[in-house]
């Protein structure tokens, strides 16, 4: 099976004392290609330090929005020089989340909108948080628009109706370790319906794990029970769906 993790945070000290383990686990479940993503200045410049010294980890930089308060004077130009390596990839993650609200929701929506615009200068796809915002993180969607580089709703949670939204707009759907929860019927039901061609999947580790594994802490390898599953819904071949999957991930974050 040939895998692609588009989601994962393993530079992370969840990893500190067996992060080669993980990696070689990695390569042992048929994963080619993991994107390690940042959520604020210090996480990015991990990230980019991990791709530099492992050939099948990429990084992306940029501010979640758990972090936007840390988003001070000159944060812009430093995501901007950060991403002119050539190991980055994407400007992510970024977004909204309501949920825990660890950031003013006024300075969430505003390092989002300007990480966009950022995204747009620089021609990278951007990697979108989005939990319990979705009316006003798909406002800021409409009002400015996705790039022509294009970008991903990360662990897609909303219904299909938005998912159908977000596909007009261009966006992939990227599906992790919660479809193989017993309880999830909308995000199934989802996961069934989104094009093939629009298609990835992801692990967000170490959060999120899949089943049979959850309550541990998730690693890239684990994103095989998660293609499974979603093989089951569609009715295909788990390879094919690999397969498929992985050609996206690298058609999108431009990996030849």
């Amino acid at each position: 099976m040939l895998l692609f993790d588009t989601h994962a945070h393993i530079a992370e000290e969840e990893y500190e004392l067996d992060r080669e383990e993980v990696l070689e686990r990695a390569r042992g479940a048929g994963v080619a290609y993991i994107n390690n993503v940042g959520y604020n200045l210090e996480s990015s410049r991990r990230a980019i330090t991990l791709a530099e010294n492992n050939d099948m980890v990429y990084a992306s930089v940029g501010f979640h929005p758990h972090n936007a308060m840390e988003a001070g004077p000159g944060y812009l130009e430093e995501l901007k020089n950060m991403s002119a390596h050539p190991r980055v990839v994407a400007l992510g993650e970024i977004g909204l989340d309501y949920y825990r609200d660890l950031s003013p929701r006024e300075m969430q929506r505003k390092v989002f909108r300007e990480q966009l615009i950022l995204a747009r200068e620089l021609s990278l796809p951007v990697i979108i948080h989005d939990r319990d915002a979705h009316g006003d993180l798909m406002d800021i969607l409409r009002e400015l628009g996705l790039g022509a580089a294009g970008g991903v709703m990360h662990c897609y949670s909303g219904s299909w109706e938005m998912a159908q939204e977000c596909l007009s707009m261009g966006f992939y759907i990227s599906i992790a370790g919660p479809v193989t929860y017993q309880n999830a019927s909308r995000l199934k039901d989802v996961a069934g319906r989104v094009p093939m061609d629009r298609l990835l999947l992801e692990t967000d580790a170490p959060y999120l794990t899949p089943s049979p594994h959850r309550g541990k802490r998730n690693e890239p390898s684990y994103i095989a029970f998660t293609a499974a599953e979603i093989a089951t819904l569609k009715g295909i071949d788990v390879e094919k769906l690999a397969k498929t999957c992985t050609e996206n991930g690298r058609r999108l974050f431009g990996i030849a």
